[in-house]
């Protein structure tokens, strides 16, 4: 059972391509990137963080590449991680060149900061020799001199100006495995330039708030941009940018997908945020099963209602609900349908058995 949205998404379709294994744009899902923040050069801390980035599930890791070091490193990282791996490069073109020979499947690269038309062909054969995709990542921090000197400031225009100029360099070279990115640590100004670039661009785009801040403002700032422009049908892969750990990105960028059932993997939970009428600990009993579920993949929805007033309406919606009840008896709820009551120091044991038993079966029968 899902709850059903007020009213359907129609995504803009775009050129489809792929990140390894991983295809973009098109009829595909949205996928869900993070970035590592380990030196790459140690390679057996930033396998690990890539591992726990991708068990909360993170479709693409980023990982950034400074100097010879880190993408010598690529080779044996790309070993032991599953998922496809992006190259973050700036200022030094050699750096993708390496990369793209080490094992990414994507380089990143800024053309505003990576030089002369010689550079950006010499990484797009590399590219092309590789299997590798590319990311033009215009970002207003850093656009072309000549383009910020002709708007005077960063604005949309100029961003999407710079990705027009570099996307008809990809091309010129018979290059078209690439996604764009228009990025600025203002929620407006990202939200006006991806609109624009998405009217005259058919490529893929991946949607971010830069340097977004730390775990709650980032959040909001993140959840505000991509939920403008998710709304509107744009965006075929997103990053969440907090200074945190990059797991949370990853908890954030789903849960923003899930709110707009663009991408519906693991539990969604609806609970209430508890009040006196709440006949056991609303806000410790999803705290607990957040942490008990977070291995479930498969789509799943769950209500955990402290009283009486909203909670049958609630489970009527959804896979299993609990509605708590009186004298620590709750009511418990299977495809909108009262089935038993529990006693209140169960809840967390029969919801998790019930959550993995349901998880079974729907991969069972897919």
């Amino acid at each position: 059972m899902s709850i059903r949205p007020f009213r359907d998404i129609k995504r803009k379709k775009t050129k489809e391509i792929n990140v390894g294994e991983v295809k973009i744009g098109g009829n595909n899902p949205i996928s869900v990137q993070s970035m590592t923040n380990t030196l790459t050069s140690d390679i057996k801390k930033t396998i690990n963080q890539i591992n726990k980035i991708s068990e909360t599930g993170a479709d693409i890791v980023r990982v950034s590449c400074p100097d010879e070091d880190s993408t010598r490193a690529l080779r044996e990282i790309i070993k032991h991680v599953p998922v496809p791996i992006v190259a973050d490069i700036h200022f030094h073109y050699k750096r993708a060149i390496e990369a793209a020979k080490n094992g990414a499947k994507c380089l990143r690269i800024n053309p505003g900061n990576i030089g002369d038309k010689k550079r950006i062909k010499e990484i797009i054969n590399a590219a092309k020799d590789n299997n590798c995709s590319i990311r033009i990542g215009v970002n207003a921090g850093s656009i072309e001199k000549d383009i910020l000197e002709k708007f005077k400031e960063p604005c949309p225009e100029a961003l999407v100006e710079s990705a027009l100029r570099n996307i008809s360099i990809i091309e010129n070279e018979d290059f078209f495995n690439f996604k764009v990115s228009v990025k600025s640590s203002d929620v407006f100004l990202s939200i006006a330039a991806y609109r624009k670039l998405s009217e005259k661009s058919e490529y893929p785009l991946h949607l971010g708030i830069t340097e977004a801040g730390s775990f709650l403002p980032g959040s909001i700032k993140s959840s505000i941009g991509f939920g403008t422009l998710l709304l509107d049908g744009i965006g075929d892969t997103i990053r969440v940018s907090l200074s945190d750990d990059p797991v949370e990105e990853v908890k954030v960028g789903n849960e923003i997908l899930k709110s707009l059932s663009l991408r519906n993997r693991g539990v969604k939970i609806i609970s209430c945020p508890s009040c006196a009428r709440q006949a056991f600990k609303v806000i410790d009993t999803v705290k607990l099963l957040e942490e008990k579920l977070s291995h479930i993949k498969t789509p799943i929805t769950l209500s955990i209602i402290g009283c009486v007033v909203n909670g049958p309406g609630e489970a009527s919606q959804t896979d299993i609900g609990i509605t708590g009840g009186g004298k620590g008896s709750n009511m418990l709820y299977l495809n909108g349908i009262e089935t038993e009551k529990i006693n209140t120091n169960k809840i967390v044991s029969k919801i998790v058995h019930l959550v993995e038993k349901k998880a079974e079966e729907i991969e069972k029968n897919n």
